[in-house]
């Protein structure tokens, strides 16, 4: 069974065909996903994404064919939705609010206890962005007929059928009560409960792709358009239908994403980014994150890569990145980022080796604040990174999985059009890497640990 994915991620925007019974990715489209500014704020790039939407499923399905359609993307995101498309442009998250509406949305928001939402900077908490263009753009909210969560707002425009969903909304929205499975105070307190468009979990059917979008792609049937789901939450769902917990997920891409099937929900940080994410059966799961792909983008520029030379460097010198390269999130949220013995600076490759060993170790940092046990799996950008694997699976002292090919999204968010009950092979060839790491590595752990307590 072939499935059209539409995935939406931060940086870039891909259409993809998937081979759900082998469990890959048969072709993919990719273009950047770029912020406007022009406007209100700085917004997505909507019409732009989705005419590209249309093209690649024209190719895609002239190419290959697909009969059914799912939808995955970034969080912290909604549409808000008039009578004619769009009432308000869709905000970008990164986005910051001036410090009176800060303030203000501080004194109704639920508490972490309730929410399990920390307090995030700009609009990466939803109701934080609600609250910013209900307050500034009055006229224009009071048009809005209904708000839709961010895959669903793909899912509309195909369908013309409006839902929220269920991992959207458990996505530090401030909006859900994740043990409870409901909408929490806030909603009330914006005055929005009539306009959420009902709650549907990730697998429902939503609809069909409508009459006059199926002449543009060329489709000559009906094709289902699946409600769809966070992305990282599309990475972790194929482990969830394998593995028996406890185990842990890594997803990567701009945001390293951490899940701990089977962690501690009760002990969680509201001041280190420590959250509950809902997975796509509806359940809490402890979680932790920072913007782990940014700042290694930052950080190296693409370039360099682990030369046993660079190695020997970094560790026997105790060369240390520290947090955080991307302020305000993660586990040091306002710790400040610092190169430390490094006098003469880096080259390309040594840069590439210390930025590997500060992912791994804030990867690591993310596990112990979620009581993480178990093997780890890591999908995405950073399972192709050998040195961050070894760095991690030696600063954990666990079982680290790379999980080889492109992103999980695509095939999780694929297995959304298939029967979820069932065993599936759906998940990319697993494979253990080895490197160059000394034994001195442990002390680098233990000096870093002491290096970002002490600040």
């Amino acid at each position: 069974m072939n499935v059209a994915v539409l995935d939406v991620g931060k940086t870039n925007v891909k259409a993809v065909v998937v081979d759900v019974t082998a469990g890959r990715e048969l072709a993919a489209r990719t273009m950047p996903n770029r912020v406007l500014t022009d406007g209100l704020y700085p917004h997505f790039d909507v019409d732009g994404i989705f005419a590209f939407f249309l093209e690649s499923l024209r190719e895609l399905n002239a190419e290959f064919g697909f009969e059914a359609i799912s939808i995955t993307a970034h969080g912290a995101s909604s549409a808000l939705l008039g009578e004619d498309g769009l009432a308000l442009p869709v905000l970008d998250y990164e986005f910051r609010y001036p410090a009176e509406i800060d303030k203000a949305y501080d004194a109704i928001r639920p508490s972490f206890r309730e929410t399990f939402s920390p307090r995030l900077p700009g609009g990466l908490n939803l109701g934080a962005q609600l609250h910013y263009q209900k307050t500034t753009f009055p006229d224009a909210f009071r048009k809005v007929r209904r708000i839709v969560t961010y895959p669903q707002y793909w899912g509309w425009r195909l369908t013309g059928v409006a839902a929220t969903e269920v991992t959207s909304l458990g996505c530090h929205t401030d909006l859900w009560l994740p043990r409870v499975g409901m909408f929490s105070s806030l909603v009330d307190s914006l005055g929005i409960a009539g306009k959420l468009a009902p709650v549907r979990k990730p697998a429902d059917l939503l609809g069909y792709v409508t009459d006059e979008i199926a002449g543009r792609i060329g489709l000559t049937r009906a094709v289902p358009v699946y409600c769809g789901i966070h992305d990282s939450n599309a990475s972790l769902l194929p482990h969830l239908l394998q593995r028996e917990a406890p185990f842990a997920v890594v997803s990567t891409g701009t945001w390293v994403v951490l899940f701990a099937v089977g962690g501690d929900l009760d002990h969680l940080d509201s001041e280190r980014d420590t959250l509950a994410n809902v997975d796509a059966l509806g359940r809490a799961v402890p979680s932790a994150r920072f913007m782990g792909g940014r700042e290694f983008e930052i950080l190296t520029g693409g370039q360099g890569t682990a030369t046993p030379e660079a190695v020997a460097r970094v560790v026997e010198e105790g060369i240390f990145l520290t947090p955080s390269v991307v302020p305000g999130c993660g586990p040091y949220p306002h710790a400040e980022h610092r190169i430390v013995n490094a006098p003469e600076g880096l080259d390309a490759d040594e840069t590439y080796v210390a930025a590997s060993l500060y992912a791994a170790l804030m990867t690591r940092t993310c596990l112990d604040l979620t009581g993480a046990a178990g093997p780890i799996v890591v999908e995405g950008p950073f399972a192709r990174n050998e040195f961050y694997i070894e760095a991690l699976a030696k600063a954990s002292g666990r079982q680290v999985i790379a999980v080889s090919g492109s992103t999980g999204t695509s095939v999780g968010a694929a297995l959304l059009a298939s029967d979820l009950s069932a065993a599936i092979a759906a998940q990319a060839e697993e494979h253990a890497v080895t490197f160059w790491l000394p034994e001195s590595y442990q002390r680098y752990c233990r000096d870093w640990d002491r290096l970002v307590q002490a600040g």
